[in-house]
């Protein structure tokens, strides 16, 4: 069990000693420990050997440094929600997102030997990812906020929302997949695994992680009164409806811009375009059943 103690503003921490004695009522053998940078949650990681199950006690970004380490392993991943946005694991079995209601919820699937796989994206000589791979406006807003000291939490991205509102920049968007090859100018693209980023937002509302495809979700040149009307649908997944979106399915797909836009997985930086992802079926193993 791997536990990263400042997720969810600490929440992680604080809740990583009872969802170790609930894991412990059906195991033998289980080893905890903590991470705090990613490069030690890589190193403990590897030091682990040969795992039947690792339990990731995190939000998003902890849960991206476990399929790093379980993608075509065959050792099983497991999340316990613990972070401020916990997509994946929302994705992965469907259950509460309070940690503990989580945890028992695993205990119970890890009873019943209840386990499936999931597919996982990967970039091209770079990470995997089980999320959404996204470009464009909400990048911008993880840049700014990443270079925010202040507020913590929630917060700092309604502020750098804002701020990226203020100054809204297109890109000219070259996008090649399975149906060939488009250049178009644009706002936001997502490349959706599953359905969730943000924190429930269902941007890729029909994503799913077992049909060996890719949901992308293309936001064309949109103006600033364009996004703000857009965004109460947001959370319905009724923005896929405006004529400004498309929507589409592929297995490959690679995105560049002349704009300098440049792409955040599951939540984490992978770096300027151009990028080139490809969905890979079933290279994850997982404890339950995924939504």
């Amino acid at each position: 069990m791997v536990v990263h103690p400042a997720s969810g503003l600490g929440r992680a921490g604080r809740v990583a000693g009872s969802v170790a004695e609930r894991l412990r009522t059906v195991t033998k053998d289980l080893v905890t420990v903590e991470a705090s940078t990613v490069e030690e949650s890589h190193r403990l990681m590897r030091q682990a050997g040969d795992l039947d199950l690792l339990v990731v006690v995190g939000g998003d970004g902890s849960a991206h440094q476990g399929v790093q380490f379980c993608a075509e392993t065959g050792t099983a991943l497991a999340i316990v929600p613990a972070g401020t946005g916990n997509d994946i694991a929302r994705t992965f079995t469907g259950i509460a997102q309070d940690p503990l209601d989580a945890t028992d919820a695993l205990v119970k699937a890890i009873k019943d030997g209840e386990h499936s796989t999931i597919d996982l994206g990967r970039v091209t000589d770079g990470p995997w990812f089980a999320g959404v791979l996204c470009a464009g406006f909400d990048s911008a807003v993880n840049e700014r906020a990443n270079r925010m000291r202040w507020p913590s939490g929630p917060r700092r991205y309604d502020l750098a929302i804002l701020a990226e509102l203020a100054r809204l920049k297109h890109g000219r968007l070259t996008i090649d997949d399975d149906s060939g090859q488009t250049e178009l100018d644009a706002t936001q693209i997502a490349i959706g695994n599953i359905p969730f980023y943000g924190g429930g937002i269902p941007v890729c509302p029909a994503a799913d992680p077992t049909d060996g495809l890719f949901d992308v979700t293309l936001m064309r040149r949109a103006g600033r009164f364009d996004l703000v009307r857009m965004l109460p649908g947001l959370r319905t997944g009724n923005h896929i409806h405006n004529p400004l979106v498309t929507t589409s399915r592929t297995k490959q797909i690679r995105i560049g811009d002349v704009n300098g836009w440049v792409a955040y997985a599951d939540g984490e930086r992978i770096g300027p375009l151009p990028v080139e992802v490809t969905c890979v079926p079933n290279a994850l193993k997982v404890v339950g059943r995924p939504t």
